[in-house]
C-alpha cells in the first residue's frame, strides 16, 4: 500500500490510533518523507490528545504543531521527521 504524506484519522477505529500513528511514521519516513500531516478531527480534542502524545513518544519526530486552518472542518497536525534517523530506521527495518 503506498504510503501518502498526509493520513486522515477519521477511518479508524479510536482504539486503533495509537499503533496507526507508529506504523504510518515508520513507513512515511521509509517513503522518504521529511514532514507529514496527521488529520485527527476537531469534536471534544481527545484524538488531538493521543496524536500529540504519540508524536511525543516516537524517536524519529523533530517537531510537531497544530496547523492554523483546517481541512473539512478538521484540525491538522503537522510534524518533521527527523531525516538523520531515515537511515537508521532503514537499516533497522532491513536487518
Amino acid at each position: 500500500m503506498p504510503v501518502e504524506p498526509v493520513i486522515d484519522l477519521h477511518t479508524f477505529h479510536p482504539r486503533d490510533v495509537k499503533s496507526v500513528i507508529c506504523e504510518y511514521l515508520f513507513a512515511a519516513i521509509n517513503a522518504g518523507y521529511t514532514e507529514v500531516r496527521i488529520i485527527h478531527g476537531r469534536g471534544t480534542g481527545a484524538q488531538r490528545a493521543m496524536v500529540h502524545a504519540e508524536l511525543k513518544r516516537h524517536p524519529s519526530v523533530v517537531t510537531f504543531w497544530d496547523s492554523p486552518e483546517s481541512h473539512l472542518g478538521a484540525t491538522v497536525a503537522l510534524i518533521e521527521i527527523n531525516a538523520d534517523l531515515h537511515s537508521h530506521e532503514i537499516t533497522k527495518a532491513t536487518r
